[in-house]
Formats: structure tokens, C-alpha cells, sequence
């Protein structure tokens, strides 16, 4: 074999093309090994009633009234409602500030303290 630069360079590009082959080779192998399973028309079918039964119970949620919490007095109202009773109550924005952070204050009530037991380790 000849030992010209020319050979020399010709084969430092075939080795180079060859190992972007096998590596290109091993990509499309692991892509083929770890890809999951194609969904069946059985499980799309699934996926999309769920889908379809979350926005309705959505936009049920958001079109009607409910009582969310008897204890607290608490009622969900729609949107419409709820911005309306908004701009009516922010027409004095001291008193609706004030109305708001009770109104918080009364939605989350903090849980009591554990009572104090003395700790085993003094």
C-alpha cells in the first residue's frame, strides 16, 4: 500500500464518513428499541370520550350555581355573575377590600395548634 498523503487523507475521510454511519446506524436502532407503542383506535377513542366528559363537566361547572362548602357558607357562581357582582361592590374599594379579606380569612381558617407536650429529648 502506498503511504502518499493523498491515500492517507483518503482514508481519514472513508473512517470518518464510516463512523458517522455507525453512529447514525445506533441512533435509528435505540429509536426503534425505547419508541412506546402506537395507540390503538380502541385507547384514541378512550382518550378522546374522557377528554370530551372533561369539558363538559367544565363547562357545566362554570355555566351553573353551586354550593361548594355549607359549613363556610361558600357558593360558586358563574362568571358573568361574578364579575358583575365585582363592579358592583368595588364602587366603594375600601369596603370591598375589607369585605374580600374577611371573606378569605373565613374560607381559610388555619387548623388548630397541637397541644404542647414536653419533648422527650430535654
Amino acid at each position: 500500500m502506498n503511504n502518499t498523503p493523498c491515500c492517507q487523507k483518503a482514508a481519514s475521510v472513508i473512517g470518518i464518513i464510516g463512523a458517522f454511519l455507525v453512529v447514525a446506524l445506533l441512533v435509528y436502532v435505540m429509536k426503534q428499541a425505547v419508541a412506546p407503542p402506537p395507540l390503538n383506535m380502541t385507547r384514541a377513542q378512550e382518550r378522546k370520550n374522557a377528554l370530551a366528559e372533561i369539558r363538559e363537566t367544565s363547562a357545566k361547572a362554570l355555566a351553573n350555581y353551586k354550593i361548594t362548602d355549607p359549613n363556610t357558607k361558600s357558593v360558586r357562581l358563574t362568571v358573568e355573575r361574578a364579575m358583575d357582582l365585582t363592579i358592583e361592590e368595588y364602587k366603594n374599594p375600601g369596603a370591598a377590600r375589607s369585605n374580600l379579606v374577611a371573606r378569605a380569612e373565613k374560607a381559610n381558617v388555619p387548623p388548630p395548634k397541637p397541644p404542647e407536650q414536653p419533648s422527650k429529648y430535654e
